[in-house]
């Protein structure tokens, strides 16, 4: 729709004014199907074209510059299918040389804000768009996408199925020429269902995502690896999840995407690639033109944020700001050597970046006097002032509460003696099985908590969603239901203190040592040589032959 009016008439008959309230339409998500790990298959969402949309959209727009291109993405936005009264787009303009201006074809109630004081980049201005909207779902569209007819419409068929979705939207790279067409002519194929015919699509570029979607039937079995699709340039969620995520992190001027999509991950979201519409994406992305450059500059930043970050794995022995697992230890009724038997073998393997929490009754004690070798908290008190000194370790009277952003929580009990890779080993076989919680008993356990635990975040986050009653081993029934329990015996994940000789060492290890003596035998063997080149000079005859004998 092209407008230069400042108002929308909705279907209830009230003038909607830019800026004003959307209407909140109502969808009973009482009943939405609990889909296991990334499986969205038994969503079925109405043909498009065929169905009644009640849900409200904001379609927010960071955007610095290059005025020609928005009112391209904004002309395209005026020809959408979606109803205009439940829709609206706000575009932030991110400190732009030329301060931008909404041009005369666009939807009918769009605006235009300044990011908002105290920041700058796209995710700044994201957060500045949606603290400023209010659609029920969330659509980040970057301001050089020209979009198809159907393109709203098409997320948000996802959206009135279930409200821990996130749909990313499809799109094509095609070079950009400013001259080529005019805002008008867009409009006009847009809402004519003409915009596949604006470039030429056999000469356009897919995104590298689409490779992953492929790979993993349209990533209804990618599982963990689901979010790392959802990149920004167009995707939609429910502004519920996008609230619980926390929003963007806007001290990642580049990478905030991964970084936000890996949150919204950890709040047990299913990623769906909405393929039944698309959208031209006007010039290059700047990881097909500086890919080295965007890679160097976003490590760090994304390493220290999001734990199964690829390019983390290049530095395992480093400990970094989001720990790969929260480790419980109780340490209730335990000995000093029990909780160091323990806490150190965690502390000192090959997984370093962990959180331990060592559960006890700190609070009781205090600096009172009384007989330091037979005091009742003699244990708890030398507990702590063993480890109070590790940054890693935090001291907790209760169980503490869950941090959204540590993908794993593992409980432990006390005199349990891990092995050096317990952690990782533990963390590979949950994610080989896709699993919510992997248990695994221990040796003779005859107590209830003779079992490592190891709990997946993003599934207890879902199911704690789709029950919020559930405690215990109801919200176990639930992750089960959703992701999974896979049992396993403890032995490969512990050592036995009792036992006369070390464990079998593993067979890499037995590889790097033989090949250390082979060299070594190599370089002996070389200076034996060389030693007997030297006496034979000195030693004709028999002397020569046995020197040659007892060199080999």
């Amino acid at each position: 729709m092209t407008s230069t009016e400042e108002h929308t008439v909705p279907a209830s008959g009230r003038i909607l004014t830019p800026g004003d309230p959307l209407p909140s339409g109502e969808v009973d998500f009482g009943a939405q199907p609990r889909l296991r790990r990334n499986d969205y298959a038994p969503l079925t969402p109405p043909p498009l074209g065929e169905w009644t949309p009640t849900l409200s959209v904001s379609v927010v727009i960071p955007a610095h510059g290059h005025q020609d291109k928005l009112d391209l993405v904004l002309a395209s936005l005026a020809g959408q299918s979606y109803p205009a009264h439940l829709m609206e787009v706000v575009v932030v303009d991110d400190g732009s040389p030329e301060p931008l201006a909404l041009p005369r074809v666009r939807p009918e109630n769009t605006r235009i804000l300044p990011s908002a004081p105290g920041g700058w980049g796209s995710a700044h201005a994201v957060n500045t768009g949606v603290a400023a909207s209010s659609g029920q779902v969330v659509l980040r569209l970057d301001a050089d996408m020209l979009v198809y007819r159907e393109h709203v419409e098409s997320q948000m068929r996802w959206h009135h199925l279930v409200d821990y979705g996130v749909a990313l939207g499809h799109k094509m790279f095609v070079d950009f020429d400013p001259d080529a067409m005019t805002p008008e002519h867009v409009h006009d194929e847009v809402a004519a269902g003409r915009a596949d015919q604006l470039f030429d699509r056999e000469g356009a570029d897919p995104h590298w995502v689409e490779r992953l979607i492929n790979q993993h039937d349209r990533l209804r079995t990618a599982g963990r690896l689901s979010y790392k699709v959802f990149i920004g340039a167009t995707g939609s969620l429910h502004r519920s999840l996008f609230d619980a995520a926390g929003g963007l992190d806007a001290a990642l001027i580049l990478g905030g995407d991964t970084e936000f999509a890996y949150r919204v991950a950890q709040q047990g979201a299913v990623f769906v690639p909405d393929l039944d519409t698309s959208s031209w994406h006007l010039g290059r992305s700047q990881m097909q033109t500086r890919r080295e450059a965007g890679t160097r500059y976003r490590l760090p930043y994304v390493s220290n944020r999001v734990p199964d970050f690829h390019l983390r794995r290049k530095r395992p022995d480093r400990q970094w700001e989001v720990p790969l697992a929260d480790v419980v230890l109780d340490t209730g009724g335990r000995t000093l050597e029990e909780v160091d038997a323990t806490a150190s073998a965690l502390l000192a393997g090959s997984t370093p970046d962990l959180r331990l929490w060592l559960l006890g009754p700190w609070s009781r004690l205090d600096g009172e006097r009384r007989s330091p070798l037979d005091e009742d908290l003699l244990d708890l008190r030398l507990v702590r002032e063993t480890f109070r000194g590790d940054q890693r370790v935090r001291f907790a009277g209760t169980e503490p509460g869950r941090d959204p952003r540590v993908p794993f929580r593992l409980t432990v009990a006390g005199g349990t003696a891990p092995a050096p890779d317990a952690v990782r080993d533990l963390v590979k076989e949950i994610d080989r099985e896709g699993a919510g919680l992997l248990c695994a008993p221990l040796p003779g356990a005859t107590r209830g908590d003779g079992v490592l635990r190891l709990e997946r975040t993003a599934a207890y986050a879902r199911a704690r969603h789709l029950e919020p009653e559930a405690t215990g081993a109801d919200l176990d029934r639930v992750v089960e239901e959703t992701h999974g329990t896979h049992w396993i015996p403890g032995e490969r994940f512990v050592t036995d203190p009792e036992a006369e000789s070390a464990p079998p060492e593993k067979p890499e290890v037995l590889q790097k040592r033989l090949d250390r003596a082979l060299a070594e035998a190599d370089r002996l063997r070389a200076r034996a040589q060389r030693a007997e080149r030297k006496l034979r000079w000195f030693t004709p005859g028999l002397t020569r032959r046995v020197l040659r004998r007892l060199a080999r």
